[in-house]
């Protein structure tokens, strides 16, 4: 009997604990997004409690660390740097920067910002500590016209923070879109000055969603990044010290709404 007892012991010992979501007060409505998807994934983060880190890849790809090791890649086209491959990636199809048709197969958890032609993408996945879902929205396509629910803007709830990352938004959110994306803390936001939305009305777009932390991504050049900046700096504070990645957690979060400059730069070998 005691031996019994010590090998139960012994292997619950040698399972590894999961970390446990902490709920955000992003005011995810779950009962519209049925089937929960859960897993146990590992990754590389060595990070505080509680804390997320967001890595600028380049173009409109940041790569998440949870706390308990899982990664995720924003509109991944195939390549974060070294070996690393996501346990999530996210992708959106304005243009083939934001995707690739061949992901890995290793790669978990595919997520596509666009749907099957008669139903919108419509994600709901839960691994752990992190809930991922989109909400989508509509973008121009080639022949001037537009494409229904064409592109998702993610979320991430994590750590009690909720993440955001617009994607290649084409027009203003309704107040539909603000009320489904609900109160969000960091926002990844393209700040092209026309190729996604012109930049003032990307300005009028972060200055409603009212995120403590502001991430450009998809700027051409510092000319089109500085006049988005100057747009912002009446009510946003700048910061350009950050290198290409920042820790961020909800208790941490800057009193003054601020910008962070991050420099693109793939996961090192």
């Amino acid at each position: 009997m005691r031996l019994f007892l010590f090998v139960c012991i012994f292997l619950l010992s040698a399972v590894p604990l999961r970390a446990e979501r902490i709920p955000s007060h992003c005011l995810a409505f779950a009962s519209q997004y049925p089937g929960v998807e859960v897993a146990a994934l590992g990754g590389m983060a060595d990070l505080e409690t509680d804390h997320v880190r967001l890595h600028f890849i380049g173009h409109s790809t940041y790569l998440l660390e949870t706390e308990g090791g899982l990664t995720v890649a924003t509109d991944y086209t195939g390549f974060v740097g070294g070996d690393l491959l996501p346990d999530v990636v996210t992708m959106n199809r304005a243009h083939s920067s934001h995707y690739t048709n061949n992901p890995d197969p290793l790669i978990p958890h595919v997520l596509k910002g666009w749907g099957s032609g008669t139903r919108p993408a419509d994600h709901y996945l839960e691994l752990d500590e992190i809930l991922i879902r989109n909400v989508t929205t509509d973008i121009r396509s080639r022949d001037g016209g537009s494409v229904k629910d064409g592109n998702s803007i993610f979320i991430f709830e994590v750590g009690g923070l909720c993440i955001g990352h617009l994607g290649h938004i084409h027009h203003e959110p309704s107040d539909e879109h603000y009320a489904l994306l609900g109160r969000m803390d960091v926002v990844m936001v393209p700040v092209d000055g026309g190729r996604t939305l012109d930049t003032a009305s990307m300005i009028r777009v972060m200055k409603r969603l009212k995120a403590r932390v502001v991430l450009p991504m998809h700027w051409f050049g510092d000319g089109t990044l500085e006049f988005f900046l100057n747009g912002m700096r009446d009510e946003f504070e700048i910061d350009y010290s950050k290198g290409n990645s920042i820790d961020v957690s909800l208790r941490e979060l800057p009193r003054t709404p601020t910008i962070y400059v991050l420099r693109p730069r793939p996961i090192p070998n």
